[in-house]
């Protein structure tokens, strides 16, 4: 079934002698034809943009140091202007800034755990801008309300809860979501803090693998608890550390447990670590803001066994679920919870007297009151996919991570950071060029090899056809950290991206 959109007049044939200005459009009196038009072209913009993105043979990115961007490109400038331009160089403005930018949806993006470019997801996103509302009252956003409740119910359904319980709320990305269970796990120690403040309470000790960051957390109030294999939190390292915090006359208040870490892509041992919690009347907390996605996964989500014993989970769906960025929810059992630790009562958004059910105006559960719509476009997904979609979705990431890992342990110029199969869809790993192959292991041959990573990606960056992060941890110089999240890759993909390493890096000049 084809589309008619009828004929739409453009933006030339409506004005011959006068380009329109932003003035022309909608609200004025005779602004629907201009707004037509400027809509389709834009429109046609934004659909040339999509497809580009899919295409192999399309760049990842036309890359410009900021000094040039920032200079001005064939008529491209970023500088904000005095006086009002008109609608066709607004139209190139818009071409432009996708021109210049990276194809994250390109299936040789491999850069970031967000990746992709949902079809539907982006229609979702289209449409919630066109909505422009805010999800604090029912008032003003009754459908969106509603789809949040419905959304972060099969959530928590998913991890495990029952229906007597579960709240929660879509936040603006993990780290967020994270610090609102930090937040939280305080409120329900201490309630006390709401109204006398830190300097009531004694001094409180949270605890999370060494891989991973609270933010806004002092340091003196987080211990790191040592790894093993992968980044795997140890679980009798974590009860020593809380015996001895008790020992020193601190109160131990909340663990962070990782499934999904953000560079191995490690999930803790959630069970051992809820045991330790139980005994000691702590705070669990499952940051899956990465491996949340495995839980669709009938094959994958027992990487993330006892997940439903966490007092609050983080999951963020767009990252393995491939939701248009941003996408992340924080999921909290005790039901109420969350309205009464932030809860402050404005009194004009949140009157007692309204004429429908006011339990709805989700405002008082948030930090932040005023919230961006970020369920439509999930919404929509799963409508379009089903929870069956999601899964073949997340299955075909972790085949392809299987892919590259079977093919990285075949060949000679390749090392891999970790000999074992990879639980995620991170895979990491050396390049070796041709002069350190022979090089006995030490910290002559260390120094050089952390040198090839970024050389690589700055070549791979200029020439623009595929995109890989890199990074340094702990003892272990500079490697690649492949990550899959993206369902547009396919094992061709995987196989270019190696060819292009080998490629880029044969001859690659290392410093003596």
């Amino acid at each position: 079934m084809g589309l008619c959109l009828g004929a739409i007049p453009t933006i030339e044939k409506i004005s011959p002698e006068c380009v329109p200005l932003w003035l022309d459009l909608l609200p004025a009196l005779s602004g629907e034809d201009t707004t037509k038009s400027f809509f389709q072209e834009l429109v046609n913009i934004l659909l040339s943009y999509v497809c580009k993105s899919f295409r192999r043979s399309s760049k990842v990115l036309d890359f410009h140091h900021p000094h040039q961007l920032r200079e001005g490109l064939e008529g491209f400038s970023l500088e904000l202007p005095d006086q009002p331009e008109n609608l066709e160089q607004l139209l190139v403005d818009c071409r432009d800034t996708l021109k210049y930018g990276v194809k994250t949806g390109h299936p040789r993006f491999f850069n970031q755990l967000s990746s992709g470019l949902d079809v539907i997801g982006l229609a979702g996103e289209w449409l919630t801008s066109t909505a422009n509302t805010n999800m604090f009252t029912y008032e003003v956003s009754p459908v969106f309300i509603l789809m949040e409740e419905i959304l972060l119910k099969k959530m928590q359904e998913i991890v495990g809860w029952s229906e007597e319980e579960g709240d929660g709320v879509f936040c603006p990305g993990g780290t967020m979501s994270n610090l609102y269970s930090v937040l939280l796990a305080r409120y329900h120690f201490f309630p006390e803090v709401k109204t006398k403040g830190m300097t009531a309470l004694p001094r409180l000790i949270l605890f999370t693998s060494a891989h991973v960051r609270i933010t806004s957390i002092h340091v003196r109030s987080c211990l790191f608890i040592l790894s093993i294999n992968m980044g795997k939190m140890i679980p009798a390292e974590l009860e020593s550390s809380i015996i001895t915090a008790k020992d020193q006359g601190c109160v131990p208040f909340y663990v962070n447990a990782t499934a999904g870490t953000t560079v191995y892509g490690a999930f803790d041992p959630l069970n051992a670590i809820a045991d330790i919690c139980e005994s000691h009347g702590l705070w669990l907390h499952v940051d899956a803001a990465w491996g949340g996605g495995l839980l669709m996964s009938n094959l994958h989500r027992v990487k993330l066994q006892g997940i439903e014993r966490a007092w609050s989970v983080t999951w963020n769906p767009h990252k393995m679920m491939g939701a248009p960025l941003q996408c992340s929810a924080i999921l909290v059992k005790k039901r109420g919870l969350l309205k009464d630790c932030n809860q402050m009562c404005a009194e004009y958004l949140f009157q007692t007297d309204k004429h429908y059910d006011t339990s709805y105006d989700t405002g008082d559960k948030t930090i932040q009151c005023g919230r961006h719509v970020d369920v439509f476009k999930l919404w929509l997904m799963w409508k379009a996919k089903g929870s069956e979609g999601f899964e073949s979705q997340v299955n075909k990431c972790l085949e392809n991570a299987e892919h590259l890992f079977d093919k990285l342990k075949q060949r000679p110029d390749f090392e891999l950071v970790f000999k074992s199969k990879p639980e995620h869809s991170n895979v990491c790993f050396w390049y070796i060029p041709p002069g350190l192959r022979n090089m006995s292991p030490g910290p002559e041959r260390n120094r050089r090899l952390h040198e090839v990573a970024p050389k690589i990606k700055a070549k791979m960056m200029e020439q623009g056809m595929a995109m890989i992060g890199y990074q340094p941890l702990g003892d272990k110089v500079n490697f690649f950290r492949c990550v899959f999240s993206n369902p547009a890759t396919q094992t061709e993909d995987v196989d270019y991206l190696l060819e292009e390493i080998a490629s880029l890096g044969h001859d690659i000049c290392i410093r003596d």
